[in-house]
C-alpha cells in the first residue's frame, strides 16, 4: 500500500448528457449506468482502495451530494468527503484538496481522477498508476495518463507527446488540444503521437502547488491566505469565502497547458469517460442484435443497436427500432436517435425553458 500517496476523486458534475436518468439531484457518478451492480463512484473507490489505504482516499463533490456520497461509500471517513459550495471546474477543486493534504503530509503524492470513468482492466490501470508515482517521486514533474486512441473520437481532448522517452514508457508532453473536429481527429490518429486526455493527474503535492503558484497565482493566494483555517472547524467558512472569488477554469487550461514539466504515460486499459449514451452502449453487455439493456422487464422485437435504460419494475416492449436511446424514469421518457445524442444538452435546455427545473 502506498501510505504516502493520496487519491482525490472529483465527483461534483451533473452528467447532463445522461439525462433523464442522470439528474441534478442524482447525477451520473451515483448511478449504475452499465447495470453491473455498483455505481460509477463506487467502482472508482473500489479501484483506488487496492492502491492506497482507505483513509488516504478523498472525494471532492458539491455540497448537495455530501449525503449521497456518504451513503454510497460508507467505508470512507466522513471527514474525507469534502463539499464545494459552487461548481467552478477542476482547478479550484484540485487547489483545495492540495492545500488540505499539504498540511497532512507535505512530502505526499497525489492522484486526481474523475468519479465517473470506466476502467475495464483494473490491474493494468494500477500498474500504470504505480509507474506514474515512481516517476513523479523521482522527478520534478506533473504527469497525466494518456489513452491510446482507437478511433477518431471528437468528444475527447488530445495530448501530443515527443518521441524521446524521459523514462521507460514516459514522454514529455508537447501540446494539449481541446475536442477536435473529425478531420483533425483523423489527422491526430494517423500521426501516432496523439493520445486521448484521460483527465487523470499524478504529482507530488508540493510540485502541484508550486505550479498553481506559478501559473494561477491569484487562486494560489486565495487558498494560501486561508490555509491555517483548513482542517479546522473554520474550514467551511473559509471555503465559502474563497470559492466565489475563484476563476471557473479547468486545471488543464490553467496549469497543464502552460507548465513546461508536464509528462504523459501512454496507456491502454479499457478506458472510457462514459460521457454519452453511446459510450454506455459500447461498454454494456449486448444481446444477439446488439441491444444493450439495463432493466429487468424489457422485451425487444425487430430492434437492433439500441441502448435501453429503464426501471427494473417497469415492463417495456420495443418493436422496430434501430440505433435508438430509450431512457425512462418515473417522470421522464427520452426516445432519441443515438446519432443525435450530442443534442441532448439542447433538449434539456428546451425542457428547462418550457417546464422550469422540475424535470432536470
Amino acid at each position: 500500500m502506498n501510505k504516502d500517496t493520496y487519491v482525490a476523486i472529483m465527483a461534483g458534475g451533473i452528467g447532463s448528457r445522461f439525462w433523464p436518468v442522470s439528474r441534478v439531484g442524482h447525477p451520473k457518478q451515483f448511478l449504475d449506468i452499465l447495470g453491473v451492480g455498483r455505481t460509477l463512484i463506487q467502482q472508482t473507490f473500489d479501484r483506488f482502495a487496492r492502491l492506497v489505504p482507505v483513509e488516504n482516499i478523498y472525494v471532492v463533490t458539491a455540497n448537495e451530494y455530501l449525503d449521497i456520497t456518504q451513503e454510497q461509500l460508507p467505508q470512507l471517513p466522513a471527514e474525507n468527503i469534502i463539499g464545494e459550495p459552487f461548481r467552478k471546474n477542476t482547478a479550484p477543486c484540485i487547489a483545495y484538496i492540495s492545500f488540505k493534504l499539504q498540511q497532512r503530509n507535505p512530502e505526499g503524492s497525489l492522484i486526481i481522477a474523475p468519479a465517473d470513468h470506466l476502467i475495464l482492466q483494473e490491474d493494468k490501470f494500477l500498474e500504470v498508476c504505480n509507474e506514474a508515482l515512481d516517476f513523479v517521486n523521482r522527478h520534478h514533474a506533473l504527469l497525466t495518463i494518456g489513452i491510446q486512441p482507437t478511433y477518431p473520437n471528437t468528444g475527447y481532448g488530445y495530448i501530443q507527446h515527443g518521441s524521446a522517452e524521459a523514462a521507460p514508457g514516459v514522454y514529455k508532453v508537447k501540446t494539449f488540444t481541446e475536442k477536435p473536429n473529425l478531420e483533425l481527429a483523423r489527422t491526430f490518429l494517423s500521426s501516432g503521437d496523439f493520445l486521448w486526455n484521460s483527465g487523470i493527474f499524478i504529482w507530488k503535492i508540493k510540485n502541484g502547488l508550486e505550479a498553481f503558484q506559478q501559473y494561477m497565482p491569484e487562486m494560489y493566494e486565495l487558498f494560501s491566505a486561508d490555509e491555517p483555517r483548513l482542517n479546522t472547524g473554520e474550514e467551511k467558512a473559509a471555503i465559502e469565502a474563497i470559492y466565489p472569488q475563484c476563476s471557473n477554469i479547468s486545471v488543464d487550461f490553467g496549469v497543464m497547458e502552460k507548465a513546461n514539466n508536464v509528462f504523459v504515460i501512454p496507456a491502454s486499459f479499457g478506458w472510457s469517460d462514459l460521457g454519452t449514451w453511446n459510450s454506455a452502449w459500447e461498454n454494456m453487455e449486448k444481446d444477439y442484435f446488439d441491444n444493450a439493456v439495463a432493466g429487468d422487464k424489457v422485451i425487444v422485437f425487430d430492434s437492433n443497436k439500441c441502448v435501453v435504460h429503464v426501471p427494473d419494475e417497469k415492463l417495456v416492449v420495443l418493436q422496430g427500432l434501430e440505433d435508438f436511446i430509450i431512457a425512462d424514469t418515473k417522470d421522464v421518457l427520452l426516445i432519441c436517435k443515438k446519432e443525435k445524442e450530442q443534442a441532448i444538452k439542447e433538449y434539456v435546455a428546451e425542457v428547462k425553458r418550457n417546464t422550469g427545473e422540475k424535470f432536470l
